[in-house]
């Protein structure tokens, strides 16, 4: 009783830190719209009460791009340093396993999805559509593996 007792905590603990840790895009399973960034490496990481992303990736003319935001899970707006095409990103927590997800520019919604941690924790599927800088309407699947 007492063994099955600390994997249940285990396991609720676990699914309060779902996102967090590195992430590596699985390019094979992920359906990338075209002329959208690839962000390869994603890093969720506590800092103090809040919670660091930082993204690296490939614009879609192929150059490297780095982007971090810094803030809670609340919903709120909090800014983006790195990237011309947002300026603040907001996340919401849905249940223990899923996000979702609002990314502005000038104030505008540009983007849109959802987070989801697989229940064991070892995959991360990234939703999103939304409109590419050029105004284009996009929808996009992207597949990470835990690192």
């Amino acid at each position: 009783m007492a063994a099955l007792f600390l994997l249940l905590a285990a396991l609720c603990f676990a699914s309060d830190d779902a996102p967090m840790g590195t992430w590596k895009l699985n390019e094979s399973k992920s359906k990338i719209a075209p002329g959208t960034p690839k962000n390869h490496t994603v890093v969720y990481e506590a800092v103090g009460d809040n919670v660091k992303v930082t993204v690296n990736g490939t614009a879609p003319d192929g150059k490297p791009t780095h982007n971090e935001w810094t803030g809670k899970f609340d919903g709120k707006d909090y800014p983006v340093t790195g990237d011309p095409n947002q300026d603040t990103r907001s996340y919401t927590k849905i249940d223990d396993h899923t996000l979702g997800l609002n990314v502005k520019k000038g104030g505008k919604k540009t983007v849109s999805g959802r987070i989801v941690v697989s229940a064991d924790g070892k995959t991360r599927t990234v939703t999103t559509s939304g409109t590419d800088p050029e105004g284009k309407a996009f929808k996009s699947t992207a597949v990470y593996d835990k690192q």
